[in-house]
């Protein structure tokens, strides 16, 4: 007896289907589902990103970070706290915000640098990339305070890019406790790194 083959939704019934049944067939690698998606909500994407960088070159560069971010981490999604379309607004608006708070640093120290020595110019690439090493430099130390079992599952997400449930499968733990320890340590890393943020607003 051959084994039953699981169809694949058409075009037409894709397009009917709620958000979030759309987001759980992306989370089982059906990119239909988010090709619909992104033509729902890639228009109001791109207007966010690009009032808030001020320029559509960058607000596509975030467009494609968010729906880089739904493909790879669509389970993340919690239908008890936000609607899809909220949650996307979310990642795109964080995306955003990130990506203007580095231009506006890495502006701010080559402004700085020319001023103590205009005779030197200091190169952008050079300056943002010491401003990445002195910002991973801090996240890692703030990390190294935290508590060794919340630690691990931020070392685990952020430096294997696995999903909670991949981490709870890695490290033999339930779900519910990695999501809780990674709650915790998120709070504490946003507390300790608070003042360092309104530095870069």
């Amino acid at each position: 007896m051959n084994p039953t083959i699981p169809s694949q939704p058409s075009p037409g019934s894709l397009e009917s289907m709620s958000d979030a049944v759309l987001l759980r067939q992306v989370s089982e690698r059906q990119p239909e589902a988010l090709g619909v998606l992104y033509s729902r909500y890639a228009p109001t994407l791109l207007a966010l990103g690009a009032r808030i960088m001020g320029g559509v070159p960058e607000a596509e560069e975030v467009l494609q970070e968010v729906f880089l971010h739904v493909w790879n981490h669509a389970e993340r999604y919690d239908a008890g706290r936000s609607s899809v379309s909220t949650w996307l607004i979310l990642i795109g608006r964080s995306r955003a915000i990130d990506r203007l708070r580095t231009r506006k640093v890495v502006e701010r120290t080559h402004e700085n640098a020319a001023k103590r020595d205009p005779a030197v110019h200091a190169s952008p690439e050079g300056v943002e990339s010491v401003f990445v090493h002195e910002r991973r430099e801090r996240v890692r130390g703030e990390m190294e305070k935290l508590p060794p079992e919340q630690r691990l599952v931020l070392e685990m997400a952020f430096y294997e890019g696995l999903s909670q449930s991949e981490i709870a499968a890695k490290a033999g733990l339930p779900l519910g406790t990695v999501k809780t320890r990674t709650l915790l340590a998120m709070k504490k890393l946003r507390n300790a790194l608070r003042d360092e943020i309104r530095q870069l607003l």
